[in-house]
């Protein structure tokens, strides 16, 4: 199944939706066409954890080896956005690209989670677009606070897909397309630290609680963007997360006039 938070007449929804994509079922059985719809991050997550070179193409193509244990930094709620939303480009950043990831949501909780009971924990998968700005980076191994944390910095959705609708999350192609053109392309395959380990990883020193989200990293292939730009993150079998890019003067102009 694949299930998507809404707004919808006033209303915060959980929602199934079609097959197609376009048709969403409440909880009541009201059915609803997506778009009528405003799209939120389709889970209101604890702890959001988010994996720096989790790819050893990704980190190679910065210059970077590829990490002996996991880079993990945190984010804040704050910069999560739903499906087709906008997300804003500072206005002194030239260097902004996507981040295609597969964004794993923890069912349920634990601690010393054992790797071979892992995926025991795991309610489902959706997708992220994690943009980064490089001009604000410190170094790899510790974000700036105003690349991963800033408002609506973080497409995620459009939906959860259960974990049981997923036969092999560690085998699913990735790619993003901006206004068309594809532009990387992936597979979560080549991971440096598949799901199970991560998961075993981060229980190790802290209880794991429903509702926290895993970024897992992207792999090569990052481009800089323009505002404008029209960004879909797309993970095979998860779904496709469309994303605009505008910068900040404009979209506060837009917001004035409204």
């Amino acid at each position: 199944m694949r299930r998507a938070r809404i707004a919808w007449a006033g209303g915060v929804h959980e929602a199934a939706v079609s097959a197609n994509g376009q048709m969403l079922t409440l909880a009541d059985g009201r059915r609803v066409a997506e778009t009528e719809v405003v799209w939120l991050p389709p889970v209101k997550p604890g702890t959001i954890f988010a994996l720096g070179l989790n790819y050893a193409d990704h980190a190679a193509e910065l210059a970077f080896k590829a990490p002996d244990e996991p880079l993990v930094f945190l984010k804040g709620p704050n910069s999560l956005l739903g499906h087709k939303a906008i997300t804003r480009r500072p206005a002194d950043a030239n260097q902004m690209h996507y981040e295609c990831e597969l964004g794993v949501v923890i069912g349920k909780g634990g601690k010393k989670i054992r790797r071979e009971n892992a995926y025991d924990h795991v309610a489902g998968y959706t997708v992220a677009n994690d943009y980064a700005i490089r001009e604000y980076l410190e170094n790899y191994y510790r974000p700036n606070l105003r690349v991963k944390i800033r408002d609506g910095c973080t497409p995620l959705g459009p939906w959860i897909v259960d974990r049981e609708d997923i036969a092999d999350p560690m085998n699913l192609s990735l790619r993003t397309i901006v206004n068309g053109e594809t532009v990387q392309q992936g597979s979560t395959a080549d991971m440096v630290f598949d799901i199970p380990y991560l998961i075993a990883y981060l229980s190790d020193f802290m209880t794991l609680s429903p509702g926290d989200l895993i970024l897992t990293g992207t792999p090569h292939g990052v481009v800089y963007l323009n505002p404008g730009d029209v960004v879909t993150t797309e993970i095979e079998g998860v779904g496709a997360l469309i994303n605009t890019l505008a910068d900040d003067a404009a979209f506060y102009g837009l917001a004035e006039r409204a």
